[in-house]
């Protein structure tokens, strides 16, 4: 953004997300001080732009969550809407470089550039920079991405940092040796972490509700809810992870055999993160 004139020797402006100034003297090099003048900290001025900085990184971090939401489900967006939220740099940092899926799902490629009517340019595995048109686009689960070893390594190449997590997320595999009447993981149960279990859970995202943790996910044209128990008592040192399990919302707890992909791949990622510790059933992806 451009610099703002605050009283007869300053310019304040946002510089990496926080408020700087700079001197307008004669002898000013027009660079930012490196500390905000003690002079300058208590103007409105500056404190309508801390404002502004709080609400940039609140819609920033909306704007991930949103598009991390998209691709937990694997959910079809409305090009048209893409288009919409493009020109915004929070949406763009967030969508920029996903792996994205247009008409043709075996034709994945690097979402580059949102026209305004809603065409995307995207890299393909050829190194093709091509123009889709599709309605929807789907922002695909790494589950369920096409050609996933080839994408990873050409996302290497081309040096592309996904800020919400897609072809480096984490997936786990359903084994095939589940038992038809199983509805319950075990191997967490047991496992002792941290006290305060439910706030670490919060800054990884998940949602708490009494005595679970919870993840859901849109697969299969329902919402499935993978949810760990613990037991955590305010004075002890440590919690106790209980059993992992799946469900409709609204609806009856799952056999592990009726769990889609991607809901058990982020179900078992749930786990492992509030455990600190691998399991068996993780896949080396």
């Amino acid at each position: 953004m451009g610099w703002v004139a605050v009283g007869d020797s300053y310019e304040i402006s946002l510089v990496d997300g926080k408020v700087a100034a700079r001197s307008t003297g004669s002898r000013a090099s027009g660079r930012p001080l490196k500390t905000l003048p003690k002079a300058l900290r208590d103007d409105p001025e500056v404190d309508r732009l801390r404002q502004l900085s709080q609400w940039l990184d609140r819609h920033t971090a909306e704007c991930l969550a949103r598009v991390d939401t998209w691709v937990v489900s694997s959910l079809p967006v409305p090009t048209g809407l893409l288009a919409r939220v493009w020109p915004d740099p929070a949406w763009q940092g967030a969508l920029r470089d996903l792996v994205v899926l247009g008409d043709d799902p075996a034709e994945p490629g690097f979402l580059r550039d949102v026209t305004d009517t809603g065409d995307l340019r995207v890299v393909n595995l050829d190194g093709d920079t091509v123009r889709l048109s599709p309605v929807t686009a789907t922002l695909p689960h790494p589950v369920r991405v096409p050609d996933l070893a080839d994408l990873r390594e050409f996302a290497d190449e081309l040096d592309v940092t996904q800020r919400v997590e897609q072809l480096r997320r984490d997936t786990w595999v359903r084994p095939a040796n589940l038992k038809d009447r199983d509805t319950t993981i075990n191997d967490f149960h047991g496992t002792t972490v941290p006290n305060r279990l439910a706030a670490r859970a919060a800054t990884l995202g998940f949602r708490v509700s009494g005595s679970q943790v919870k993840c859901r996910v849109w697969e299969a044209g329902r919402t499935v809810e993978a949810a760990m128990w613990f037991d955590e008592d305010y004075w002890d040192p440590e919690a106790t992870l209980g059993n992992l399990s799946w469900s409709v919302v609204d609806g009856p707890t799952l056999r592990l055999t009726e769990v889609g992909p991607v809901a058990w791949s982020e179900g078992i990622r749930m786990a492992t993160a509030l455990s600190g510790a691998p399991t068996r059933m993780r896949e080396k992806a």
